[in-house]
């Protein structure tokens, strides 16, 4: 029986699924497993019970994702689970940006009270005009789960689309519209859009990306969104365009103490997954992936180790190892079992960083002595056998 444990209000889609093999504890000390959104892991002490987190959602700031692979504990998150609540509030601020609806909303409201409306509203109306998105062109800066849908999605409204993505994937290359402009740097993106949308990952590359250097190669009166992470763009430079009318308006779903307070902003309250449905679709994959991991051993979305994926076992045993990704490691782990001579079925091995997993399927059941014997090999952090 497997215990797990929730940080947050997880969605009852997602703890509908758990089978009558697991149970609910209160105490994070005993689970093996603990969900979690938002709640911060960083101070908390993990128990040696603790096999596996996930983040229902993407991004994993709250958790210490280096730490829990020192100690044998694989995190997971949902990436594309909630991309199109993201992809659909990208759209909104598309629109916010070209048109000052909120202005004009709020001028309304300003003027209420104070009779004849309508015929106010009628004179006054042309202060928050704006433009179309129909021809204009629109730079995306990342094409994966959000990026891709959403430079799709343009294309259909109108737009000219030119796409960035040095990393993209197979997959995600292979579901983008044949009309979208792939190019190959940002500098290309600065140059030729009216619109930027940001939707990339906080790497070493990318953080404070849009500053001043970047924003003096853009369109005067650009619009630039950001949907992905709030460090991506360099405040005092947009503070400084947006005063300029360098830039026309940012949109931004992660205000800070900065941005909540810059005319030409519109800061929205991180409301990009803040959905039903995305709040569903993250839950049940997030469960789905703790019961994978547990019952089989299989690691799908990983974010501190490789993922390793070898179905249901049909052998006699499975043992999976988390290891440090040094030389000879595979050797050490068959060595073990040939003295058993326990003959290995099908494995699987796999690296990430400085960490890897290696997956053993076996003809017959190893002795406590050999998985024992498996965990002191140097370098090994967590060794399961699966039953």
């Amino acid at each position: 029986m497997y215990q797990y444990h929730y940080l947050n209000k997880i969605s009852e889609k997602g703890t509908s699924l758990w089978t009558d093999d697991y149970c609910l504890t209160d105490n994070a000390d005993l689970a093996q497993a603990i969900v979690v959104r938002s709640a911060a892991m960083h101070d908390m002490q993990f128990s040696d019970e603790l096999l596996a987190v996930a983040r229902a959602g993407a991004g994993v700031n709250n958790i210490p994702l280096d730490r829990c692979a020192q100690e044998g504990i694989v995190v997971f998150n949902t990436p594309g689970a909630n991309a199109n609540g993201v992809v659909e509030l990208a759209l909104c601020g598309m629109l916010l940006g070209c048109r000052d609806v909120i202005g004009g909303i709020n001028w309304v409201q300003s003027i209420k009270d104070s009779g004849d409306v309508a015929k106010k509203v009628e004179k006054g109306k042309s202060q928050f005009a704006g433009h179309e998105i129909v021809n204009k062109n629109l730079g995306v800066i990342g094409l994966g789960a959000v990026g891709g849908p959403l430079a799709n999605a343009a294309i259909k409204l109108g737009m000219q689309v030119y796409g960035c993505d040095p990393y993209i994937s197979i997959d995600a290359a292979w579901h983008l519209d044949s009309n979208i402009i792939p190019v190959k740097t940002r500098d290309e993106i600065y140059a030729q859009c009216d619109i930027i949308s940001l939707h990339t990952p906080l790497l070493d590359d990318t953080r404070m990306m849009i500053n001043a250097d970047a924003i003096a190669k853009m369109k005067d009166g650009v619009i630039i969104l950001n949907f992905a992470r709030d460090l991506l763009v360099d405040d005092d430079a947009m503070e400084e365009a947006l005063k300029s009318g360098k830039v026309k308006r940012y949109i931004t779903d992660f205000p800070n103490d900065r941005t909540a307070s810059m005319d030409g902003v519109v800061a929205i309250p991180h409301l990009g997954a803040s959905t039903e449905e995305s709040e569903d679709n993250c839950a049940k994959m997030a469960v789905k992936q703790l019961m994978n991991y547990l019952e089989n051993g299989n690691i799908v979305n990983s974010v501190n180790f490789p993922n390793c994926d070898m179905g249901v076992c049909s052998k006699a045993a499975r043992i999976t190892i988390l290891h440090r990704n040094i030389p000879n490691m595979l050797n050490r782990f068959t060595m073990v079992l040939t003295e058993e001579n326990i003959n290995i079925s099908d494995l699987m091995n796999r690296s990430r960083g400085e960490y890897a997993y290696t997956m053993l399927d076996l003809d017959s059941i190893p002795s406590a002595k050999a998985v024992d014997a498996l965990k002191n090999i140097d370098g090994v952090l967590r060794v399961r056998e699966i039953d």
